[in-house]
């Protein structure tokens, strides 16, 4: 990987997920405000509390899965296949030349950074009572679930192929125990 791919990945990878987290809580404000829900639900303190859960759980994820792959390394992937959104084809792993880590978090959840990422969410909604945040959390979900995962397995095929195949149809994609698997 050259020096300006990393460096650029760096750079704009976390300002695009700055600017899609902002517009997530922005769309949260709009559902909670076009759909006339209070902007928060007035929990007590002993549920905001609660709260502190999802949070810890959602940090502690990430932290096990950075002790996986590096924060860096998940930037310049994250780059490298989204820059492909232009028009390269996904079917071709350019650039792209990681192992695929099956292990850690990555044993339960094929996609443990979102899931780590929507937990933080729901964590701040009921420690803050902010409704938008919950809604911000769905539509997190979704998005990750619909938009990006798809795009990012199509390119994880095409670099792993059947191995690959084999890990998606035994690791469920974001939340885990929504399959079986076989011991």
């Amino acid at each position: 990987m050259s020096g300006s791919v990393r460096t650029k990945a760096l750079l704009c990878v976390p300002m695009a997920v700055s600017a899609v987290l902002m517009l997530f809580l922005a769309l949260g404000y709009l559902v909670v405000a076009i759909l006339g829900i209070p902007p928060t639900l007035g929990f007590v303190l002993h549920v905001r509390l609660f709260g502190a859960l999802p949070l810890v759980v959602g940090f502690l994820f990430l932290l096990w899965l950075f002790r996986y792959r590096k924060p860096a390394d998940i930037l310049v992937s994250t780059y490298v296949t989204f820059s492909k959104v232009r028009g390269v084809s996904l079917e071709k792993p350019l650039g792209r030349t990681e192992p695929l880590v099956i292990r850690g978090p990555h044993r339960y959840v094929r996609h443990p950074l979102y899931l780590g990422v929507v937990l933080l969410v729901l964590g701040f909604w009921v420690l803050l009572d902010y409704t938008l945040l919950l809604f911000s959390a769905i539509l997190l979900l979704l998005w990750f679930n619909f938009v990006v995962t798809p795009f990012e397995e199509k390119e994880l095929r095409a670099m792993f192929g059947d191995h690959y195949g084999q890990y998606s149809r035994e690791v469920p994609k974001m939340i885990p125990l929504t399959k079986w698997r076989k011991k």
